[in-house]
């Protein structure tokens, strides 16, 4: 620092400050957070001044730094597993599907593939053979996609699910079922003979055309066959599951048809059946016991009369169910036609995929597009292919985004005047903060938070969950690229804020600030708000992640990690980029193209003191017009120059003043006014438009404040803000949670017109109820039944038909045991069974005879005395213990429709056994037990579940009946999607309250340890100035008006590429949400604050420091309606005339390079001064004094 000149003596006459004024301000109440704000500034400020010096090396080290913590992206892990994204680690749902997994592995059993067909024209009904035709033709048309991969041909017959395969000793028998055994496709068609032109499967008999399901006849055929081969057994079996004639029993929906067969109840009246009338009840698959299609699940709309007859529906829907990779893999495996491709499970789900592509192509073109009816396809993998499609990161919307960022903030930052322009500092610092956030993101990655920036396997994963009679998957938000969709640009928009108020700061900085003081002196007056803000908005991130869905926890931290690097880039580099820009102001080079040199550069106006003499400085309501003599002399003991300026007259205000005399300048120096005067005159010299020198400042101060500080004013601000304060309570009261499955798939799209129908007209979930081990399930059967028989009683569990039992493995394996045992009691009664012999009875009755002598007993396994005293199910309808695991054995194997039908899984699964009724060894009659149960479920089917509240009052019914099982001793859980994905809505609200709860007190703690006082977090500018609580509101407007709002539209033009997403979700609870958050901020802070505190704000902090000497010059009376600030009428000719606001002062701590001067002390003056040699920077010298 330039040594100063010398100064001369103090006037003879004058009389130094009082000195006990300043101990009555700072000895308050107000002192520690006086003190701590002041030492929290001066650290600031010896930052700034540091990075100021080196400004060169810190923007090189800290652009190094986050360009190296950026490079961190390229080990980022992006996480696709669904449980992972949605499921909280340790939760009960984790437990569960962990145990789930454990047992039956990690695939789901089968995919779905479905049709849902609308009518064009809404609420036409469809119950009619001409829409059933369309359905018919776009179904035919999907089950006949073939696709060529590896050398094959892939077929729907080759790759569906296939329920209940029997095993048949019979080799040809055997090669037959394996042939013609039907795909499960749940379809309305099923309840007439076209049904049958879905199934692909044909075997070929010697003199007889092929066998296809639109032509069998099973009862028919065995006829034919018996007299070649013994197939008694194989015709009990179709017996039980009451296959009858199968297809060409049932009606023609178009009895024109030449393939119609005679069989059918329309072939010779060729009426068209009435087809509400066929479809009421629900349709069957070939077996009218196993394989039943409730209504529900094949209609939507419906209507019916008072006697509940169905009359019309809406909707119709088909779900064909395909093979998972795993069982594709499995089934193939071995296999001639795979033995030399080299066969695997990826190539299976290829092979799978390819598939599904290609039925969804075909199913929609398959109906002509003038057509009465729409056709809406599904499939998982297609789902999966336009999600990964538009998940993935739009590269042009995010550099459109940030582009635009950079040409508001050079726009926003160029001004006419080059030594004022900041066009450069803008784009400097946009790009900044994208680097910061890159750098925050790369962090993450660093640190192993992992991003959830896609969606494969979302819905094979829900392949288990929605069972043969669940059309429905969700996905949830969590699986969704909410991180790499909304982050960067959200970021963006925060981070640029700060920018924003650091522009603003450094531009304000008083002119005879030294020039290696400016960076210093900017972050002293704006790094406490940029603390703040940041320090909150991480801790507001850092309390998000107390939600306990473990995707938007991701987000919440990677959030307030992008927030923190944002943080260190404004607070540590771009004070450096302020540093360099200052160097090209000082050296009056253009802004952005620093090269040339400003026009302005070679014209300077000197501004002599004697010039201002007594005149009045028009500076408008912000600032005091005085005249006043300033003396300077140096500290003997510090070796510093201080200046001093004691008040000498009063007070006029100017008549233009538009809040009269309330509005003055409560802060300032006299450095504020030279450097004003000056900036006046170089605005002279440099003439530009009027225009171009109006800025937000300039509104606020002639305008805003004005206006908004009326009284009536306030009351209409209050009054408007109260209401909107009802009117946001009332809202809250309307909240719901959950989310609409139509908002996580891209609009426009055909998956999206797909969900909206289903979520319109099939809303049906497939669940089960999952017994676990630890128990003996024998001693518990009565437990189970109680459990299953609570469970059903839940309001939106889906009820069997009356003339069907449930659909559990309980209950079918206790009804087989009762067929069997009936079959049995007519044998011995005929005679066909006796003790000794079983050979002449029926299949069922050999069956029971070998199970009612097994006594459990690996001793003694056989008791033939028990055959006519016990029964294989008792009178209370419980299964004798002794006999439980054993029958299980028999079941399990010459059941395999009834318990492909139960979806029991079974684990471990029971040991294979092959009745044989002609066996003569005896060893046929030693049948091995199953293992004890440690899995088993019961499918359910959930219905009328719309919104969040429905799934919640489901789930807390289903955890209340496993506990109440549970005291019993039986140890269940329920399964299934909306379990899964709506269990953490039990304690959303109570984590998200208590979140809420500890961002406000760490917001107050943050506060109060950086401020001990929480109205300075409001608005520092209002505690930091003097006068009314109207001039304070006035002077804090005018600083903080340009920065806020600069601070807002930038977050907005951050938020407005979020409004171009195409997922739903995103636009409405991000871009919607947080604009309007942003907008009520802005009124928040630009007009209720300001009013609240013009009424009921605190006392200022500051006050005057020094009071007049009673042996100064008494003011004169007002004149002409006001006071003006009088003068000496002699001045010694060593001192200059000023003009200044006034003084005010705090009490910072000690720094190096800064000394102020102790209130309680007198200044010691030097006589020995030497006139000054005049100039503003005189005036405002921090530096060493001179050696005397």
């Amino acid at each position: 620092m330039a040594r100063p000149p010398p100064l001369g003596e103090l006037p003879p006459g004058y009389t130094p400050p009082a000195r006990s004024a300043a101990p009555q301000i700072l000895a308050g109440s107000l002192q520690a957070p006086l003190w701590l704000r002041a030492y929290f500034q001066g650290l600031l400020f010896s930052l700034g001044c540091g990075i100021q010096r080196h400004c060169g090396k810190v923007l090189f080290l800290g652009l190094l730094a986050f360009g190296a913590l950026a490079l961190g992206l390229r080990v980022a892990i992006i996480e696709t597993d669904l449980e992972q994204l949605w499921v909280e680690a340790g939760s009960r749902v984790s437990q569960e599907l962990q145990y789930t997994k454990e047992k039956l592995g990690e695939e789901a059993a089968y995919t779905s593939q479905m049709l849902i067909q609308t009518p064009r024209q809404e609420g036409e009904n469809v119950l009619t053979p001409e829409a059933l035709g369309l359905h018919l033709q776009a179904a035919l048309t999907a089950s006949k996609v073939q696709v060529s991969l590896y050398g094959k041909s892939w077929d729907l017959n080759k790759i569906c699910y296939k329920s209940g395969v029997p095993l048949i000793e019979n080799g040809m028998i055997e090669r037959m079922i394996e042939k013609l055994f039907p795909c499960v496709i749940l379809t309305p068609l099923d309840c007439f003979w076209e049904g049958a032109k879905l199934q692909g499967g044909s075997a070929y008999l010697p003199g007889r055309p092929d066998i296809q399901w639109t032509n069998l006849d099973p009862e028919q055929l065995l006829e034919e066959l018996g007299p070649f081969a013994s197939l008694e057994g194989f015709r009990e079996l179709l017996d039980k599951a009451q296959v009858g004639q199968a297809y060409v029993g049932r009606p023609c929906l178009h009895p024109d048809d030449l393939h119609c067969p005679s069989s059918a109840p329309n072939h010779h009246s060729r009426q068209a059946p009435n087809v509400a009338q066929e479809l009421s009840g629900g349709c069957h698959g070939f077996s009218h016991k196993f394989m039943h299609w409730q209504e529900e699940l094949l209609l939507g709309g419906m209507a019916r009369d008072p006697q509940g007859q169905l009359l019309r529906a809406e909707a119709l829907q088909s779900t064909f169910l395909l093979m998972s990779p795993r069982q594709l893999y499995e089934h193939f495996r071995g296999d001639y036609q795979t033995h030399d491709i080299g066969w695997s499970e990826e190539q299976a789900g290829t092979v799978l995929q390819a598939w599904q592509r290609r039925f969804v192509q075909l199913a929609q073109e398959a109906l002509p597009g003038n057509a009465s009816q729409q056709i809406h396809a599904f499939s998982s993998t297609t789902l999966d292919d336009i999600l990964h499609a538009f998940s993935e990161v739009s590269a042009a919307r995010v550099v459109g985004g940030y582009l635009l960022m950079l040409a508001y903030a050079c726009v926003t930052m160029l001004r006419w005047d080059c030594a004022q322009s900041q066009g450069a500092v803008g784009l400097a610092g946009v790009l900044l903060v994208a680097l910061a956030v890159a750098s925050g993101l790369g962090l993450c990655a660093l640190l192993g938070i992992a991003f959830n920036a896609a969606t494969t396997q979302v819905h094979q994963d829900c392949g288990a969950a929605l069972g043969a009679d669940g059309p429905g998957c969700p996905v949830p938000p969590a699986a969704h690229p909410v991180p790499l969709q909304v982050l960067p640009f959200l970021a963006l928009g925060i981070g640029v804020d700060d920018v924003f108020l650091l522009a603003h700061a450094f531009t304000e900085a008083p002119p005879g600030t030294p020039l290696q003081e400016r960076t210093g002196e900017c972050l002293q007056r704006t790094g406490t708000s940029v603390a703040l803000t940041s320090i909150n908005n991480m801790v507001a991130f850092f309390m998000a992640a107390l939600v306990p869905i473990p995707a938007l926890r991701a987000f919440s931290l990677q959030a307030a990690v992008v927030v923190g690097c944002n943080f260190a880039a404004v607070m540590l580099v771009f004070p450096a980029v302020l540093s360099l820009d200052l160097h090209r102001r000082h050296c009056q080079r253009l802004d952005v193209l620093c090269c040339f040199s400003s026009p302005c550069s070679a014209r300077v106006i000197q501004i002599l003191p004697q010039e201002l003499g007594d005149r009045t400085v028009p500076v408008g309501i912000a600032h005091l017009t005085a005249t006043v003599q300033a003396f300077a002399h140096c500290e003997a003991s510090s070796q510093h120059v201080v200046t001093i300026l004691p008040p000498q007259a009063h007070l006029v205000p100017p008549p233009s003043d538009p809040l009269a005399s309330e509005l003055f300048s409560p802060g300032g120096s006299t450095r504020d006014l030279l450097g004003q005067e000056e900036g006046t005159r170089q605005k002279a010299a440099c003439k530009s438009l009027p225009c171009a020198r109006w800025n937000l400042a300039h509104f606020a101060r002639s305008q805003f404040a004005p206006l908004l500080l009326q009284s009536h004013t306030k009351a209409m601000v209050l009054v408007l803000f109260g209401a909107l304060l009802g009117l946001s309570l009332y809202g809250s009261t309307l909240v719901q949670d959950g989310l609409a499955l139509t908002d996580v798939v891209p609009r426009g799209t055909k998956e999206h017109a797909f969900l909206s129908a289903q979520l319109r007209y099939f809303s049906l979930y497939e669940v089960a109820l999952v017994t676990q081990g630890g128990f003996d399930y024998a001693h518990s059967q009565r437990a189970l039944f109680d459990l299953h028989q609570r469970f059903s009683s839940l309001k939106a569990v889906l009820p069997p038909p009356a003339t069907q039992a449930p659909r559990t493995w309980l209950h079918y394996y206790r009804n087989w045991l009762q067929g069997i045992q009936a079959a049995f009691d007519q044998d011995w009664a005929s005679g066909r069974i006796t003790h000794h012999s079983y050979r002449n009875g029926s299949e069922d009755g050999a069956l029971a005879y070998k199970l009612l002598i097994q006594t459990g007993d690996a001793q003694e396994p056989l008791d033939f005395s028990q055959l006519t005293t016990r029964k294989l199910v008792d009178k209370d309808g419980l299964i004798p213990p002794e006999l439980f695991y054993v029958g299980l054995t028999v079941w399990v194997s010459s059941d395999p429709l009834g318990l492909a039908a139960s979806q029991a899984n079974f684990y471990p699964p029971p040991p294979e056994w092959l009745h044989d009724k002609y066996d003569t060894t005896g060893e046929n009659l030693r049948i091995p037990a199953a293992q004890p149960l440690e899995f088993a479920q019961f499918p359910f089917l959930l219905h009328g579940l719309q919104k969040t509240a429905d799934f919640v009052e489901t789930i807390e019914g289903a955890r209340a009946a496993c506990a109440e099982a549970g005291q019993a001793g039986v140890r269940a859980y329920p399964s299934g999607s909306p379990f899964l994905f709506w269990e953490q809505y039990l304690g959303l609200r109570r984590c998200f309250l208590l979140a809420v709860c500890i961002l406000l007190v760490c917001t107050f703690l943050v506060c109060a340890l950086l401020l001990l006082n929480p109205w300075a977090a409001s608005l520092i500018g209002f505690l930091t100035s003097q006068g009314s609580r109207n001039l304070r509101t006035a002077w804090a407007l005018e600083h903080t008006l340009a920065p806020v709002t600069d601070g807002a539209v930038s977050t907005l033009l951050g938020l407005l590429m979020l409004a171009g997403s195409n997922f739903d979700f995103i636009v409405r609870y991000f871009f919607v949400v947080l604009t309007v958050l942003t907008l009520l901020g802005l009124l928040h802070g630009l007009v209720l604050l300001p009013v609240l505190l013009s009424i009921l704000g605190p006392p200022p902090e500051v006050v005057q420091m020094y009071k007049e000497s009673p042996e100064v010059l008494s003011p004169p009376a007002a004149q002409g309606g006001g006071l003006r600030w009088g003068v000496a009428p002699t001045l010694p000719q060593s001192f200059a005339r000023v003009t200044t606001s006034m003084t005010v002062a705090l009490r910072p701590p000690p720094l190096p390079g800064a000394y102020i001067h102790p209130a309680s002390e007198e200044p010691t003056w030097s006589p020995a001064a030497t006139p000054a040699a005049s100039g503003s920077s005189t005036l405002s010298s921090r530096g060493p004094c001179p050696a005397t």
